[in-house]
């Protein structure tokens, strides 16, 4: 390409989820709905979990920290596609858009790692019941999370770090309501082979060890369930993988989908997808874990009653 034709971009255009105003309208209102009920939703289950004792378990401490992430990655995207519009603005600047990439990168595989966690930890409640207290101590569930989030964040810098070094042209419509990776990359005039090649690799790598370590939990899982000689026994065990297996289905099959195939053949299917992990998951999660979790139900009628009595 000509230099003439080359200018150093400072912000580009989201064109959101659709040109209509009226569609426009109505998305705004359901997303800013939606972005509201995510937030009050995952910090009651954080209050409600740190607020009970009775919840201070491994589980519920994943399950806290869950909802910690699914406030933060909904807010990656959310609130700036919401200041857009009543600002009747479509502009993200460069800094704010690799700032978004990445902390999107990172939420989103924060959200694997502690799947995959909170899987390890039905593994060793079902599997290993009387062990469980002496394999799931403090010690080890705060060092799994630090980990988690030590490995993801380096994960993001390395992808974000290449971003950079890229080269943007007159061309800086994003077809998208935030700053996908995907759709960031098709925008560069330069040549993105090694962030193709990192992205099939060591992203690869990085989103489906856990999801094969979730697979793995729960062969084991599954294969130690039908050994008890009850139906009772059955139900009853796998009565606590049920959310899980539920937020990991949602998640991981609007993910896979779009983010394992090369950025060319990015489609309008791929952004309704994008939509529900993005923003529907974080909405969904807490409802999953509570409507489903006796504990949880009566933590949650605690917290509020005690907060009518101030």
């Amino acid at each position: 390409m000509d230099r003439d034709n080359q200018t150093t971009v400072t912000e580009f255009l989201l064109l959101g989820l659709s040109g209509q105003s009226k569609q426009e309208e109505i998305l705004f209102g359901l997303f800013l709905w939606m972005y509201l009920v995510t937030i009050i939703a995952n910090i009651l289950i954080i209050l409600a979990i740190s607020c009970d004792s009775h919840l201070h378990t491994p589980m519920y401490f994943f399950l806290a920290n869950l909802s910690c992430i699914d406030i933060c990655f909904s807010s990656v995207t959310t609130p700036k596609m919401l200041l857009n519009h009543i600002l009747g603005s479509k502009s993200i600047s460069y800094v704010e858009c690799m700032t978004q990439i990445y902390f999107f990168i990172t939420f989103i595989n924060m959200d694997g790692f502690l799947l995959s966690v909170m899987a390890y930890d039905r593994y060793v409640a079902i599997c290993c019941p009387l062990h469980y207290s002496m394999i799931m101590k403090p010690k080890l569930c705060i060092l799994l999370v630090v980990v988690s989030w030590v490995i993801t964040n380096l994960h993001a810098l390395l992808h974000t770090l290449l971003m950079v070094r890229l080269t943007f042209c007159f061309n800086n419509t994003v077809h998208h309501f935030f700053c996908d990776p995907y759709e960031v990359l098709k925008l560069s005039c330069s040549d993105t082979f090694i962030n193709e090649l990192m992205v099939f690799t060591v992203g690869g790598l990085i989103f489906l060890t856990p999801f094969t370590c979730i697979i793995i939990s729960y062969v084991y899982i599954l294969s130690n369930v039908l050994k008890l000689p009850s139906a009772h026994g059955i139900r009853k065990s796998l009565s606590t993988c049920g959310s899980h297996l539920t937020v990991v289905s949602l998640f991981y099959g609007a993910t896979l989908g779009v983010y394992m195939r090369p950025s060319s053949s990015y489609s309008v299917q791929d952004m309704v997808a994008t939509v529900i992990f993005t923003v529907v998951t974080p909405l969904v999660n807490p409802f999953i874990y509570s409507l489903r979790n006796h504990d949880m139900k009566g933590a949650l009628r605690k917290l509020i009653s005690n907060s009518r009595k101030f």
